[in-house]
């Protein structure tokens, strides 16, 4: 849940300090989020306008980052309308509906982006490790049936979003700012994501960058084309353990710790800062993973500077 976004007004307290970090947010956020949206959106169509060329090579890796690469710039269409709610001190006029589907189309992208990086990463590792079985998990049918899988669960498992009981809209024009009754049902939520959306995948892409460099270590100095593979395979898992680091890792860390210990304190306004900025670090990931697309795509680089010379 949008647990970094919720306001924790604690009327039960005799204290006089204030909590909010609307002053913050209102700086941070607009800043961010329309960088991110320019970046984004040149990177992701550019990516996408590249993978859709008929020159291209139709292989399952660059399939599962065009998928990628369609979830991000969906993501980053939606960061005006979130800048534009702070940039107005934290009022929302574009309506119940609007803002339902701002917060799911967050979560659906993150999910997304950490379950294709996941498939990336296992699909790489296997071309390094298990080269004569690689074929089963390379393949393009099974390449399109798993990004639909992808799909169909992140979408269904983040439906409950669009729901006023679980989201807790209960003032449209605060739409961002979740309520504090949602506190306890966002606490479940998170404990059942943290594994699945988050730690299983983190869990896997270590286990392939263990299992890879162990591999390559062991090889022998390999042939020029297959040392071209392996040096692919590497990136992609580097540079994805890199994302998942720099990304994911802090905003769940510090989500979940503000779900347990995120009261109205000044002790821990300092959490409340700090996830603040661990969701902008997750939203940069939209803009980062063309990154990805140059050094590890089938064809991508050649491409792009085909496209630059013209």
């Amino acid at each position: 849940m949008n647990s970094s976004e919720m306001m924790l007004n604690d009327s039960s307290t005799n204290s006089s300090f204030n909590c909010s970090t609307d002053a913050f947010k209102q700086v941070i956020y607009p800043i961010v989020y329309l960088l991110i949206f320019f970046l984004g959106s040149v990177g992701n169509s550019l990516s996408i306008y590249v993978f859709l060329q008929p020159s291209q090579r139709k292989t399952s890796v660059n399939t599962y980052m065009q998928n990628l690469a369609v979830s991000d710039l969906m993501f980053v269409s939606t960061l005006p309308f979130r800048a534009t709610y702070y940039l107005l001190g934290s009022q929302w006029v574009f309506g119940d509906i609007l803002c339902r589907i701002m917060t799911y189309t967050m979560y659906v992208n993150m999910y997304c982006s950490i379950y294709f990086l996941t498939v990336l990463s296992v699909v790489r590792f296997t071309a390094i490790v298990y080269p004569f079985k690689s074929w089963k998990v390379s393949n393009m049918k099974y390449a399109k049936i798993m990004c639909a899988v992808i799909w169909v669960f992140v979408l269904a498992a983040s439906s409950p979003l669009l729901s006023k009981a679980i989201a807790g809209y209960e003032n449209p024009a605060k739409c961002l700012d979740l309520h504090p009754s949602s506190t306890h049902r966002l606490l479940m939520m998170n404990s059942f994501v943290l594994v699945v959306g988050f730690i299983l995948p983190f869990c896997t892409i270590i286990v392939c960058y263990i299992f890879a460099i162990r591999a390559l270590l062991k090889s022998k100095t390999p042939q020029r084309k297959k040392a071209v593979c392996h040096k692919k395979a590497l990136s992609t898992i580097i540079i994805t353990l890199i994302l998942f680091l720099l990304c994911f890792l802090p905003y769940h860390i510090l989500r979940t710790v503000y779900l347990v210990f995120g009261g109205c304190s000044p002790d821990n306004l300092f959490v409340h800062k700090a996830q603040v900025v661990s969701l902008c670090l997750a939203a940069t990931n939209s803009c980062l993973d063309p990154v990805l697309y140059y050094f590890a795509a089938e064809n991508f680089k050649a491409r792009i500077r085909s496209l630059y010379r013209r």
